[in-house]
């Protein structure tokens, strides 16, 4: 037996493996001016929103950005943000970090079977 102290790790310092999905249907992907369209947006400024990473894009094989179906909404949180609290838009990527954090850890809670008496806020 060695002398060496045993090290525990915690549940919480592993990141979960990564799951792979296979999605049935094929997830429509909509043009940065149907995003514009949707959202109320200039299309010059939604290019702006994902070159600071606060919307998700990909590139098509042509070059061209396409976004998921949740693009408009997610563009329509920002504007909130924005105009509602007078955030700059490196705040607002730290405000969104953290929304999306919040909404891990009561997910877990939830799945953990805890409960809070307070509703979730976000």
């Amino acid at each position: 037996m060695s002398d060496r102290p045993v090290r525990q790790t915690s549940s919480l310092a592993a990141p979960a493996p990564a799951r792979v999905q296979y999605a049935i249907v094929p997830v429509p992907r909509l043009s940065l001016h149907t995003v514009a369209r949707r959202a109320g947006v200039h299309p010059d400024l939604i290019r702006r929103f994902v070159a600071l990473g606060l919307v998700e894009a990909e590139r098509d094989a042509s070059g061209r950005l396409v976004f998921g179906p949740t693009a408009p909404a997610a563009l329509a949180r920002v504007q909130r943000l924005r105009t509602g609290l007078c955030l700059n838009y490196a705040s607002i990527g730290l405000v969104l970090d953290l929304l999306d954090r919040i909404s891990l850890l009561e997910a877990a809670l939830r799945r953990a079977g805890t409960r809070s008496d307070i509703p979730p806020w976000t």
